[in-house]
């Protein structure tokens, strides 16, 4: 499937036919579960607006033109879906394959699983028109299941965006509207919002019978044991501390309450504490307390679902979250049961702290993924413009499968908008998807807006996470947050590294995205207009902006205006009033700037080697780059001709062990050694995830105008090498 971008359903004649205007008689199969029968209400409206016709439900699957059954050998939440003498059958191993299956029929009527959630309106076929199934539909069908059992999104941070546009509490109407995304992208797997802005999910009436409804397993973050929530409910039900270790009985009656409360309910347990919101357990200070009183908690929490929800506590689904400081407590020795999720994290910037290891990877309970295209925290927020790098969210997933991550993989999305493409991709992948990251990129726009407009689109897109991967538009200023030095938060700063000729390149390649986008935007489909500006127009012009503001003095002023205009149009959407905010947190870096940024003047730079992304390299795998330095690029050291080499890399973790080496060395000479491993949120880190890069500089001998050959040798795996540039500078030592 995911090597097709368009919709299977054509015009046609033969096999299974749906005319304009002419009902269909369906029979669904009762499963005990209501997902699959809201699916096929779903999809029953999907037919209506599509087709101008109805999909009338009958009892005898023998009188139905589509008919959905359950097929027990089909793997868990699999379907099948194939054509059988002018009938469409639709085979699911239960209530969920089933559904998925039914929402594959309006995947390929051509609906959206955006028609809602970005005004992707679906096309009404015209008067008289038919489609059928295509051929590109095999005679044996076509048979789907996940690649990961548990699937879904964190809708969090959400205080200046899908909060306030919901009126000030995410209730049934508003969570019905994201489980329907969910059930279109096929994710079964939900945290709620937690912030102390929000009333927590489990005290909202009809939350609760929602996500039954679209058979969603509700979990929560790292922070919320037990179906609670302590950023809010702790001051509405708590007694005391929360603090196990002085108030062990009231923190207990408190996640029992829940449990009695909801363990009727699908849920994934999250076990563990931290504090009440995203902070250390309280009441410890040492290593070794940490690790006794986790590990106490973790077996209080067991007993409690052993006694509340099943005896056999390891049919209860539940993960462990190790995140920040909770994964050294890991690494010091806490035992978690074997039956319950491992789910690993990425440091916040999309870069994966813990691969499993092999004894990991034989768990009963298998391992997670916990992932961020949004965050809030330092160094700087990400919470805007949904600019994370495709290329790298699909590389680490891919390793994170590859290293044997398949069990829950849920992904942290702020406020879902503007961030849709990434969440589809995401889901997409946790379902088996495979493809390159641009051949992704096309076909969701390709869906979207057709195929006329599919391959500029594409340019356009991959450029823009391209030059936001090099720079977020949120991190232009060169400001910290929540830094002790006070003056990182308002202080404006030019970004490290670039010179006023980078400067000049990223501007105009923002413009030229710019008015790429703006002339498109007159061939985009008439009912398409609302979408393209959600999912294009907005998003890369305010990244262009943006980058005008900081980067483009004489425009400075004129770019901010550009901003506040183009959220107004945002919001001024009557759906959508309200869900953008411009400035999260109202951080100075959305602010006017004053002073202008001074750029140094261009330095000559030779390119020994630069990869559009990155390239790969294998524990023990050289690679040899030839080049021809001149005496712009050399330095002298000691009375000796040096290239001072500026080597750029993925500023990834250590996929085993503790290290990230590699050696270069020139002309076969005696190799340099570097390790570039660094450690949560130290200086260099900070600096790492802002630039996207690691950086080590290398100085080695060498001989204007001679051809030399540069060897790159991995130590480690998980090295990525992004750039290795020759720049003249000053040596230490030089004379």
């Amino acid at each position: 499937m995911f090597g097709v971008c368009a919709s299977v359903l054509v015009a046609g004649a033969q096999g299974f036919v749906m005319r304009q205007g002419r009902d269909v008689t369906v029979y669904l199969e009762e499963t005990g579960e209501p997902v699959s029968r809201t699916a096929l209400e779903m999809l029953q409206g999907d037919v209506r607006r599509v087709l101008d016709a109805r999909l009338v439900e009958v009892a005898n699957p023998e009188r139905a033109k589509v008919v959905a059954t359950l097929d027990r050998t089909l793997p868990r939440e699999g379907f099948r879906l194939r054509e059988r003498k002018g009938r469409l059958l639709i085979e699911g191993a239960d209530a969920h394959g089933l559904a998925y299956g039914l929402m594959e029929v309006s995947r390929r009527l051509g609906v959206s699983p955006w028609e809602w959630w970005a005004d992707c309106l679906p096309v009404p076929l015209p008067r008289g028109g038919r489609i059928r199934l295509a051929s590109a539909l095999p005679p044996s069908g076509i048979e789907e299941s996940p690649a990961v059992a548990f699937r879904g999104i964190f809708i969090n941070d959400e205080d200046w965006g899908i909060l306030p546009w919901s009126g000030g509490v995410i209730g049934s109407e508003t969570n019905e509207r994201i489980f329907q995304l969910m059930l279109r992208l096929r994710a079964n797997y939900y945290w709620p919002s937690m912030h102390e802005v929000s009333k927590p999910f489990f005290t909202i009436e009809g939350n609760r019978e929602m996500a039954h409804k679209y058979g969603i397993y509700v979990g929560g973050s790292h922070c919320e044991p037990m179906a609670t929530s302590p950023a809010t409910e702790w001051k509405l039900r708590g007694v005391g501390d929360y603090n196990y270790v002085t108030n062990r009985k009231a923190v207990l009656k408190f996640w029992q309450d829940r449990v009695e409360e909801v363990k009727g309910q699908d849920i994934v347990y999250t076990l563990g504490m931290r504090g009440v919101h995203d902070g250390s357990m309280q009441g410890v200070k040492t290593r070794e307390d940490k690790l006794k009183y986790l590990q106490q908690v973790i077996d209080d929490q067991r007993k409690m679902l052993a006694t509340q929800v099943d005896a056999d506590v390891t049919k209860i689904p539940q993960v462990f979250v190790p995140y920040k400081e909770v994964l050294d407590i890991y690494h010091a020795g806490l035992k978690v049961p074997d039956d319950v999720t491992l789910m690993w994290t990425d440091d916040n910037y999309g870069y994966i702290r813990h691969f499993p290891d092999e004894q990991e990877r034989l768990r009963r309970g298998g391992n997670g993924l916990y992932y961020h295209v949004s965050y809030w925290g330092r160094p700087h927020d990400y919470l805007w413009l949904g600019t994370f790098s495709p290329e790298l969210m699909r590389h680490q997933l891919s390793e994170a499968y590859r290293r044997g991550i398949r069990q829950m993989w849920i992904l942290n999305v702020g406020d879902i908008k503007p961030a849709e493409y990434l969440v589809e991709d995401f889901l997409n992948m946790a379902w088996g998807d495979v493809r390159g990251a641009k051949c992704a990129i096309r076909c969701f726009y390709e869906r979207e807006f057709g195929a006329t407009l599919a391959d500029t689109l594409t340019a356009v897109m991959a450029d823009h996470y391209r030059l936001a991967f090099d720079r977020k538009p949120e991190h232009l200023g060169g400001t910290r947050t929540e830094e002790a030095d006070k003056a990182y938060w308002n202080t404006f700063r030019p970004v490290d590294g670039w010179s006023k000729e980078d400067v000049e390149q990223r501007v105009a390649d923002y413009q030229r995205l710019s008015d790429a986008v703006e002339a498109l935007e007159t061939q985009v489909p008439r009912g398409r207009k609302d979408a393209y500006f959600q999912l294009v127009k907005y998003p890369v012009q305010a990244a262009a902006q943006m980058n005008f503001k900081f980067l483009s003095p004489e425009r400075s002023a004129e770019a901010y205006d550009s901003i506040v205009a183009l959220t107004h149009i945002y919001n001024n959407n009557p759906r959508w009033k309200g869900i953008m905010d411009m400035a999260p947190r109202k951080l100075a870096v959305f602010g006017k700037v004053t002073e202008p940024l001074v750029y140094p003047d261009a330095r000559p730079v030779r390119k020994v080697f630069d990869a559009d992304t990155w390239l790969s390299v294998r524990l023990g795998e050289e690679k040899t780059f030839t080049f021809v330095p001149d005496s712009s690029v050399l330095s002298s050291s000691q009375g000796e001709t040096v290239g001072v080499f500026d080597i750029r890399l993925l500023p990834t973790h250590p996929v085993s062990g503790d290290r990230l080496t590699f050696s270069v060395s020139v002309d076969g000479g005696a190799p340099q050694t570097f390790d570039y491993q660094t450690y949560d949120r130290s200086e260099e880190w900070k600096q790492n995830v802002l630039r996207n890069y690691a950086q080590r500089l290398a100085t080695l001998p060498l001989t204007e105008g001679k051809e030399h050959t540069l060897t790159f040798k991995a130590l480690s795996e998980g090295v990525y090498l992004r750039s290795i540039r020759l720049r003249k500078v000053k040596v230490k030592n030089e004379k």
